[in-house]
């Protein structure tokens, strides 16, 4: 494997599995992982699950610019510089890039793994959603549309 892509966030299970998660990348050697954060604009609610991309776009545009937007950019910069210092905290350190994206982060970080041309994508097996039983999982969602292997890390 070249390049890994793995997707991280703000919950307890990213932080719980990341330990194995550096381990199975150490063991595979991948020239360049890329550390993905997905913004999500609209908080912890169902109406994530129901904005189409025009909304989305539309969203994205009302919010560029403003604090509420600044806050969540250095949020997102905070969690992928942690995650970053952990990747290279153990030799042989691999070459970590971070990315940030914003929408659906199923979406997200399906579209990144093609536009990186990644070779695996690594999701923790559950965030905190509160519509995950009426709309199934982000990992589910990934493994369900991904072209390349997935691996859930639990």
């Amino acid at each position: 494997m070249k390049k890994i892509l793995i997707a991280v966030d703000d919950t307890k299970g990213t932080a719980h599995i990341f330990d194995k998660t550096i381990q199975i990348c150490k063991c595979m050697s991948p020239d360049e992982i890329i550390l993905l954060y997905v913004e999500k604009l609209e908080g912890r609610s169902l109406m994530d699950e129901m904005l189409g991309d025009a909304e989305m776009s539309t969203l994205k545009e009302a919010l560029e610019g403003t604090e509420f937007k600044e806050a969540l950019d250095r949020k997102a910069e905070k969690i992928v510089n942690h995650y970053k210092t952990l990747l290279q905290r153990t030799p042989p350190s691999p070459n970590v890039r971070t990315v940030i994206k914003t929408g659906h982060p199923a979406e997200e970080i399906l579209k990144a793994s093609k536009e990186e041309k990644v070779d695996m994508i690594f999701i923790g097996s559950r965030g905190h959603r509160v519509g995950r039983f009426l709309m199934g999982s982000v990992s589910r969602e990934v493994v369900d549309h991904a072209e390349i292997p997935v691996l859930i890390v639990k």
